[in-house]
């Protein structure tokens, strides 16, 4: 992301009473939040990247853990409140993965990309009592991973970094018997210019990967598959207006969803997966409600699929760059899934 031209952008296009940034393209529907994130203690948030996670089991039990580039991690409830906040230092992405054994106790895996600290922060929720503790910090020597992401393809775990470079690296990632984590670097393939957002399809293993200036390319996690990507679409100004930032995947009964930030005009692209075929079904704008705010310039965002607290069929969260009233802070916004599929007519 370009975090200080985008905000002189969006400040110049205030200014100027231009109107919104996705004016000039295909025409958006357009959504309201419901909920936003709420951080009393600081006064500057530098937000980025949000992870949900549920228990199966009694859905309300529910969390999503944000980041903060300065800062570190937190965990917030889903009225959008703090939980619980992790002083890690300067965090990209985070992402996580359940089902994750230490021991014989099934865990949350958390991780997060700190390229400051050339490495990874791993975290551990507990299912139970939805407490998250700090597991391990895995170094990754003189890689700086930014984007980042986890994935759970046929019963392993995997760790996706990319850096500036545009080197992506794949690992594995397991608890030895003293309950300490190990990794295995396992796949490194390269695109052409900076990436950053990433999401795994878990029950393909496809990895979807955006390059911010250029679109959106997919691999195959399955080991002796081609490290040649393969474009699933490219920024044109019209529907992907870059950067191509955060990538996330939803679930809807027999339905599967790509959707995209498209940073550079404030809209998110979504996209039908059908087998190998992606199909661009539209893009929404998040604009201002009674309450809470719209969204403008977003770095992270991720969907849950079913279920998740108040949100009976879903939900996604966005990093959103300017919390109004107040131009400094930054934070997360919530949209109920069910506005955007009606908004978009989906199904």
């Amino acid at each position: 992301m370009k975090r200080a031209a985008l905000l002189g952008l969006t400040l110049l296009a205030g200014a100027c009473a231009t109107g919104p940034r996705w004016a000039n393209g295909e025409p958006p529907a357009l959504v309201k939040a419901s909920v936003e994130t709420i951080v009393t203690t600081d006064g500057q948030v530098d937000a980025d990247d949000p992870a949900f996670w549920a228990d199966p089991g009694d859905t309300k039990r529910a969390v999503m853990f944000g980041t903060d580039k300065t800062d570190g991690l937190y965990v917030h409830n889903m009225d959008g409140t703090v939980r619980q906040f992790f002083p890690s230092g300067a965090l990209n992405n985070v992402d996580l993965r359940s089902g994750f054994k230490v021991g014989a106790k099934d865990y949350v895996l958390v991780g997060a990309s700190a390229d400051e600290k050339l490495g990874l922060y791993t975290y551990l929720l507990d299912p139970v009592t939805l407490e998250t503790k700090e597991w391990g910090f895995i170094t990754t020597g003189d890689y700086e991973p930014y984007g980042f992401c986890v994935g759970n393809y046929n019963g392993q775990f995997y760790l996706i970094a990319d850096a500036k470079s545009g080197e992506v690296r794949v690992w594995t990632i397991a608890a030895n018997e003293a309950g300490a984590p190990v990794t295995n670097l396992v796949r490194t393939f390269k695109v052409g210019s900076q990436p950053e957002g990433c999401v795994v399809d878990d029950a393909t293993g496809n990895l979807y990967l955006g390059e911010e200036d250029v679109g959106i390319w997919r691999w195959n996690l399955a080991p002796g598959a081609s490290d040649a990507p393969e474009s699933i679409a490219k920024v044109d100004k019209q529907r992907i207006t870059d950067d191509v930032e955060g990538l996330t995947i939803m679930r809807d009964g027999a339905h599967k969803y790509l959707i995209a930030s498209s940073q550079g005009d404030d809209t998110y692209n979504v996209f039908r997966i059908e087998g190998a075929a992606h199909t661009y079904v539209g893009r929404f704008a998040i604009v201002d409600g009674d309450m809470i705010d719209g969204v403008t310039a977003t770095d992270g965002l991720d969907a849950w699929s079913g279920p998740i607290g108040q949100f009976p069929e879903g939900v996604i969260a966005f990093h959103d760059d300017q919390d109004k009233p107040d131009p400094g802070q930054q934070n997360y916004k919530m949209v109920d899934w069910r506005d955007i599929r009606k908004a978009l007519n989906l199904n």
